[in-house]
């Protein structure tokens, strides 16, 4: 008879290839809706004579709803999973394109985005769990899957709005309708695949993670320093993202067409970074994947704002792939320091991604308005600095 201090082993052994490609795929069309907001705002702010500061406003209010419920639902679900609730935020970010198609005012462009940012706040804690429920123990490598998914649909939508929405009216938004149901499909049948390993599990921290043994002074303190690396990583990431197509157009004279398109080289090279950064972490561990992800992005983002056009795509690969690499070890990294709240912890740190975007992106729009997009990028340029926080990180590779 087995005595009750041997570990629990977990329910699932093999990794699911199957889940995480289709929660990733999910997280490609859910994120490919959310990057319709940025895409359309050259659109929206021609046709309703928006400034800056109220683009600012619209990526705020986007990012706090999607950043003040993140945590809440983590919390929830850990404690009373709900293998059905990614299907109810999907029909919030439905009911979000319907609306920013027919938004004729920059209240109801607001309305759209916190409809939008709502489903965005259910989906991804759960998610998160799902693609660490399916890993088979290769957390870092489920990470990148299932944020890979989200980083390609981040890039397909600056493509699929240049060409769709672009050429024609503000109402082909619609045609993304399509984008939610086709969601809407997959995470039903995922929803199934989780109710049915939820009565498998016997302990949460049982399924994938091991102890540490650090104290809870250093795992509080490890979390503070991720959370000042988020701060730098997408207070930069919001002004790479919000504001690139104007940089653009202001800098180099391009249209709104021509922008997009090397908006998608910079988040197709962001997905590449993504796909990256769990699998090393895995590797050589999570600490020096974060620490080079963030602060080796520095020599090239203070290049940025001095080079031409070519040098420019060039510079935003390198630095896309370099620091989207972060983010998968980051949020691995969080879960092994409290593995028994995965949910929370994911909703925490997706929560305050978004909540440091949202900050990013109206503080960056107030900037803009009183002095210029070329001038927000050089001050940007010195926020992967901030990175070197991570030397003081414990290391948990064994």
């Amino acid at each position: 008879m087995k005595s009750r201090t041997e570990p629990i082993h977990p329910p699932i052994q093999k990794t699911a290839y199957s889940i995480l490609f289709s929660i990733s795929f999910a997280h490609l069309l859910n994120d490919l809706i959310q990057s319709i907001i940025p895409s359309v705002y050259p659109i929206l702010k021609e046709n309703y004579h928006l400034s800056f500061s109220q683009i600012g406003l619209i990526t705020f209010a986007f990012q706090l709803t999607a950043s003040l419920f993140q945590p809440f639902v983590g919390y929830y679900t850990d404690k009373y999973p709900k293998p059905f609730s990614q299907i109810y935020g999907m029909f919030f970010s439905l009911l979000g394109i319907v609306v920013l198609s027919i938004a004729n005012s920059f209240y109801w462009i607001l309305l759209s985005v916190c409809l939008i940012g709502t489903g965005s706040a259910i989906f991804h804690p759960e998610s998160a769990r799902i693609s660490n429920m399916a890993s088979g123990g290769k957390r870092g490598l489920a990470q990148s899957i299932f944020q890979v998914g989200g980083n390609f649909g981040t890039a397909l939508g600056p493509l699929l709005v240049a060409l769709i929405v672009v050429p024609n009216s503000q109402k082909y938004i619609l045609w993304f309708v399509l984008a939610a149901t086709i969601a809407l499909g997959i995470i039903s049948k995922i929803a199934f695949w989780y109710r049915d390993h939820l009565l498998m599990r016997t302990a949460k921290s049982a399924l994938v993670f091991q102890p540490h043994h650090l104290s809870q002074k250093v795992v509080n303190r490890s979390i503070a320093i991720l959370l000042i690396v988020i701060f730098s990583k997408f207070f930069y990431s919001a002004c790479l993202s919000t504001y690139y197509t104007f940089y653009l157009i202001d800098k180099f004279h391009l249209s709104i067409k021509q922008a997009q398109f090397h908006m998608f080289i910079y988040l197709i090279a962001y997905a590449i970074g993504t796909i990256l950064g769990g699998p090393l972490g895995d590797k050589f561990g999570r600490k020096y994947v974060i620490w080079f992800s963030v602060f080796g992005a520095t020599p090239f983002a203070l290049l940025l704002p001095y080079v031409n056009l070519f040098w420019t795509d060039v510079l935003m690969v390198v630095i896309g792939i370099i620091i989207s690499s972060a983010f998968p070890a980051i949020l691995v990294y969080a879960q092994e320091l409290i593995p028994k709240k995965l949910g929370m912890i994911s909703g925490l740190f997706y929560g305050f991604a978004f909540g440091m975007g949202a900050l990013g992106s109206a503080l960056i729009g107030l900037l803009a308005d009183h002095t210029s997009v070329q001038y927000v990028y050089f001050v940007c340029s010195f926020l992967p600095i901030i990175g070197v926080i991570c030397y003081f990180l414990p290391n948990l590779k064994k």
